[in-house]
């Protein structure tokens, strides 16, 4: 099975399935996870399309699921949207909320929590996508530690008018 979310909207092995912003897709599919509204841009992006991905699989076979994901800009909207709280000295206030978004990995741990996912996750940043990259990764990660199936693709924020989540669920 394939998700891929962009502007255009969610796409289900190819048929669109859903339109509209996030939070209009969120609440029209899924409505039930409040921290949603907490999450980053980036986090909620690749949250969405793990519901899609995930939504029908039972949760015995999703514990020893895997979760690894890809980009070219790590956390950087969050970042730039951090530095902001804190460069001003007369309107400095740090974001405790923006902070722990600055981590690119922290959308891993979303769908790992959200999922009951307790096996490995992790994000990697590349330059630019790379099909054959990431399938060197999921495929050494099949090897090494055994899950039962890999949450897999690309997830990549740059503002709301450019975006992609391209997931795959991989079984072993």
């Amino acid at each position: 099975m394939n998700v891929t979310i962009t502007p255009e909207g969610v796409k289900l092995d190819r048929a669109i399935v859903a339109t509209g912003s996030l939070a209009e897709i969120y609440r029209a599919h899924i409505g039930d996870y409040p921290k949603f509204f907490k999450m980053d841009s980036l986090s909620k992006l690749g949250f969405l399309a793990a519901e899609f991905l995930l939504r029908d699989i039972p949760p015995e076979q999703k514990e020893n699921a895997a979760v690894v994901l890809f980009n070219r800009s790590g956390s950087l909207v969050t970042d730039r949207n951090y530095q902001r709280t804190i460069t001003l000295n007369d309107n400095y206030f740090p974001s405790p909320a923006l902070f722990v978004y600055t981590l690119a990995n922290i959308v891993t741990g979303e769908i790992a929590i959200r999922h009951k996912i307790y096996g490995e996750t992790a994000f990697y940043i590349l330059p630019e996508r790379d099909d054959a990259t990431i399938e060197r990764v999921v495929a050494d990660m099949l090897l090494t530690s055994s899950p039962t199936m890999v949450v897999a693709g690309w997830v990549d924020w740059l503002d709301e008018n450019n975006y992609i989540a391209d997931l795959k669920l991989i079984t072993n």
